[in-house]
């Protein structure tokens, strides 16, 4: 069974804004695409960039010559070191898509039965610095 981690509210993550969070010492974006939650490894497979960082567009389908048919707006992820593209719902490189892929996420959207709670410790600040007590 795979571990469940709770990342944060449906009204963090609006359409074309990542929300990255650090999960088990991984960077991990979250995205959602027209209302369908997806998350990418923050590490493009080309060089290691934080690929979370980058613009989040659309792109231009096969078409005849002179013709331009923008589509699907809002479900590519362009790396912001050398442009290398992703499909945000699959997680495939746009150019080898056979070949090259960053690592994806299941998430899934559940009702809030609870208030979400964290464990608390107690904290002093003596001679400013701060202490936490276990």
């Amino acid at each position: 069974m795979m571990a469940r981690h709770i990342v944060g509210s449906v009204s963090e993550v609006p359409p074309g804004q990542p929300k990255i969070v650090e999960v088990e010492g991984r960077s991990i974006g979250v995205y959602n695409v027209h209302g369908t939650f997806y998350a990418l490894r923050n590490s493009c497979p080309h060089q290691g960039g934080r690929l979370c960082l980058g613009s989040i567009k659309g792109m231009t389908l096969p078409s005849g010559p002179g013709e331009y048919v923008w589509a699907r707006e809002g479900e590519i992820l362009r790396c912001p070191w050398h442009g290398w593209e992703f499909d945000l719902t699959t997680g495939r490189a746009i150019c080898e898509p056979d070949r090259t892929r960053v690592r994806t996420y299941e998430v899934t959207v559940e009702p809030s039965t609870a208030p979400l709670a964290a464990e608390t410790y107690p904290v002093t600040v003596e001679a400013d610095s701060i202490v936490l007590h276990l």
